[in-house]
């Protein structure tokens, strides 16, 4: 069996790997998007399905005025005496010389099911973990952040017992390893092998430059010795590989004794024309998570080829195991539930702002703030998963104000999307138009040329055609005869490395929203939402 990576595509990153019997769970970050963290299962480490989303409730995820890329953070998943336990970061701030983000830990005795209400563990630092060791004893590791005047933000790691019946952390955190010369030291994950504690971690940063780092110790607290060939995995050195930005990962063991590291990665935009090196590349899909192959030689593993990713692998010796997809290219909205692989912003979009049962088979919007806003937008979106792709909607929505707009957008963050949408002009009517927010510069590309919409028209059908590095916006009044507007969006400027200044971890959607600015909660109606490659 043959493993293609990635193995969860678009906006997928900081992967934890977990596995109880046969059965294999990754946990991915989710940064400002609600509900908190996505938990994949597969029984062949190469069929992935998403399962969970645990943190659905705003008592153990209350994000509302997140900055842009805040939230959550690195989670951790781990199993032991029948009980799941989840780990992660709620940052509140993201720029400048603090990092205020509060670590959790939730629980559940079943992956699918209800979590537990969280558990305050400490704020010192994100990416926290939790180590189960041969005792009894739990432990957590986490970064610790130093925000003084002429210290690297990146201290070191951090370990503190956490008692499970008290539930809280006892003790004096100890600092049990500083990292190795390619700093930004994160992302820790502890592991008993061999007669060894393995600490694997992230440095570099998380951009090209990143990396996982192994280093190994006789006892918990240290010495920690780094692996003779360090990194552990990397792209730095390797500008052609088409999995960039290797790093931020963790090991998981197979029943049928073989091993397996999941890394995050990004793919570049293709560079026809551009040098490769700089810029090194954008990647509008977001940071991915990967798998390869480990070896072990002296104690030590390595990955299977070399410490760069491969784009295909060979699984392990297990039956492969198939899903029916988790999404279906067309959703009609005739659940009561959202698909879990929509997700809005910050908030949990209830029966004031969303509604998929008052009128039936349809996505109700209740029109709230605009797509800059960091409290309260009524928006609805999943990734992007494809570099080609299509996306489709149909609305009805009848506003009569110039405040009120609703319809289809392509998202990265408050600062940083496009919509094509239905709006109102006092002389023209309902139309339709383009906004553009570039840097937090809006900007309105058919101005003067907006499309007029007949007052008989109930639905308008909106549709982007994303191609590569280019996307552009359509639109029908019956469904089948299209017209396209020729308008050309670049794919690159909704990615991390467009973004100035760095310290922003996510990636592009593709959604609906509905914005209402004069308190009238005017609502629109979404038929369907369609996504294609």
């Amino acid at each position: 069996m043959k493993i293609q990576n990635p193995i969860l595509t678009g906006f997928n990153p900081d992967p934890s790997i977990c596995r109880v019997d046969d059965d294999y769970y990754i946990a991915v970050s989710t940064f400002e998007w609600f509900p908190g963290v996505g938990i994949y299962h597969s029984k062949d480490l190469k069929n992935w399905r998403l399962i969970a989303r645990p943190l659905n409730r705003v008592s153990q995820l209350d994000m509302k005025g997140n900055p842009d890329s805040g939230g959550v953070w690195a989670p951790q998943l781990s199993y032991h005496d029948g009980l799941f336990y989840l780990i992660y970061s709620d940052l509140k701030v993201v720029s400048g010389s603090w990092k205020d983000g509060h670590n959790y830990l939730v629980t559940a005795t079943e992956i699918d099911g209800e979590w537990s209400e969280p558990i305050y563990l400490n704020s010192s630092g994100f990416d926290p973990s939790l180590f189960h060791d041969d005792d009894g004893k739990k432990y957590l590791v986490n970064m610790k952040w130093d925000h003084r005047d002429g210290n690297h933000s990146f201290n070191g790691i951090v370990l503190q017992e956490y008692n499970p019946e008290e539930k809280r952390l006892t003790g004096k955190p100890q600092l049990i390893f500083k990292g190795t010369n390619r700093k930004l030291t994160e992302a820790p994950h502890l592991y008993k092998w061999n007669g060894y504690y393995y600490l694997l971690t992230a440095e570099g940063g998380t951009r090209f430059e990143h990396c996982a780092t192994i280093a190994r110790a006789s006892e918990l607290t240290g010495p920690y010795e780094v692996h003779p060939d360090n990194p552990l995995i990397t792209s730095w050195p390797y500008p052609e590989n088409d999995l960039q930005k290797a790093g931020h990962a963790s090991i998981v063991h197979t029943q049928t004794d073989e091993w397996f590291l999941v890394h995050l990665t990004g793919r570049v935009l293709p560079k026809d024309d551009q040098p490769l090196l700089d810029p090194r590349g954008f990647c509008p899909l977001g940071r991915e998570t990967a798998i390869q192959r480990l070896e072990w030689k002296g104690d030590w593993p390595y990955v299977v080829g070399g410490n760069q990713p491969s784009v295909e692998i060979d699984g392990p010796q297990l039956e492969e195991v198939m899903w029916e997809p988790d999404i279906p290219v067309k959703d009609d909205f005739n659940e009561t539930q959202l698909n879990l692989h929509f997700q809005s912003l910050r908030i949990p979009l209830e029966g004031k702002i969303a509604s998929l049962t008052e009128r039936p088979g349809h996505l109700r919007l209740y029109g709230r703030e605009s797509l800059t806003s960091l409290f309260t937008q009524s928006f609805i979106a999943r990734r992007w998963q494809h570099f080609t792709f299509q996306a489709e909607t149909k609305l009805s929505f009848r506003p009569d104000d110039f405040q009120q707009s609703a319809g289809l957008a392509n998202y990265y963050n408050t600062g940083h999307w496009t919509t094509c949408q239905l709006t109102w002009h006092e002389e023209k009517g309902r139309m339709i138009e383009l906004m553009t927010c570039d840097k937090g510069n809006m900007t309105q590309p058919l101005k003067g040329n907006e499309i007029l919409v007949p007052d008989k028209v109930d639905y308008v059908y909106l549709r982007v055609n994303v191609n590569v590095h280019t996307y552009r916006y359509a639109y029908s009044f019956d469904g089948e005869t299209w017209n396209d507007i020729p308008v050309d969006l670049y794919a690159y400027k909704i990615s991390d490395d467009y973004i100035e200044g760095g310290g922003f971890f996510t990636g592009a959607f593709v959604g609906m929203h509905c914005q209402d600015l004069t308190g009238q909660n005017k609502y629109a109606d979404f038929d369907y939402f369609i996504y294609q490659s």
